[in-house]
């Protein structure tokens, strides 16, 4: 899709930067897609929020004795 958008000079070029990225368009595909990477990662812990987060099975003795599963 192609798209015309003012951006700030300075943040592109520390994005390029950061990216390693040698234009403009590989470093906005990059911080595009560590954003809906991180918002995956967020909806995911989110979604967890409120479980325990620990195995139901998980034995704390047998951890410190180290024959935990």
């Amino acid at each position: 899709m192609r798209t015309n958008i003012e951006l700030d000079d300075k943040l592109v070029q520390q994005a390029m930067k950061l990216a390693g990225a040698k234009t403009k368009r590989e470093a906005v595909h990059a911080a595009l897609k560590e954003y809906v990477q991180s918002q995956r990662r967020i909806a995911a812990m989110k979604e967890m929020f409120g479980s325990d987060g620990i195995d139901p099975n998980y034995n704390y003795k047998a951890a410190r004795t180290g024959h935990a599963r």
